[in-house]
């Protein structure tokens, strides 16, 4: 343990100077790049959330309340991080909750219950270098790596209606497959492509 982490502890109530510049620094992230616009969906209250997959490449379905009485329901975000594994590894990362957030906002938007069909969930390193090597549409530093991003569809929704869905939320990045039949989004900061 650093010197630091030790003060931290030992002077409950103070700020140690690393803690205080980590602070300061992520505070002044907005300022330094203005112009930037950052993924802003808020869902209102403690209304339950649910959200429906269908995993393409296991034939995995879930349905699940994934947000309840103003929590998130651990049980129901490890069964989502399940589901959204890399399929190639079976590596399984945790899905950032505000991604589903954005999906839910997206399905009440399409105004339908109907499951996300997967393309892409969670992607491990080696999966997403293996990906990027055939194709240049894959980032090298892709946000399915942080479990930050999904490649989806929804069953009986045009493609380009999923598309101004979520860019019109401005959630977070929104890419537009329409030869591969798929629209990612992210919870990045907001662009499109």
């Amino acid at each position: 343990m650093s010197s630091g982490a030790r003060d931290e502890k030992s002077r409950p109530g103070t700020i140690s100077r690393r803690r205080f510049v980590r602070t300061a620094l992520m505070a002044a992230v907005p300022m330094l790049a203005p112009g930037v616009a950052m993924a802003a969906v808020r869902l209102p209250g403690t209304k339950p959330r649910s959200l429906s997959f269908y995993n393409l490449h296991t034939g995995e379905t879930l349905k699940s309340t994934y947000f309840d009485n103003g929590n998130y329901v651990p049980g129901a975000l490890h069964e989502i991080n399940y589901l959204l594994r890399d399929f190639r590894t079976g590596e399984i990362k945790a899905i950032d909750p505000r991604l589903l957030d954005l999906l839910a906002a997206i399905n009440g938007k399409l105004e339908t219950s109907r499951p996300f069909d997967v393309i892409s969930g969670y992607r491990s390193p080696q999966t997403n270098a293996m990906l990027h090597a055939h194709s240049e549409g894959v980032a090298v530093h892709s946000l399915h790596i942080q479990g930050k991003a999904i490649d989806i569809r929804v069953p009986g929704r045009a493609l380009v209606a999923l598309r101004h869905v979520a860019m019109s939320l401005r959630g977070g990045g929104v890419g537009y497959y329409p030869h591969s039949d798929f629209v990612h989004v992210d919870t990045g900061r907001v662009r499109y492509w």
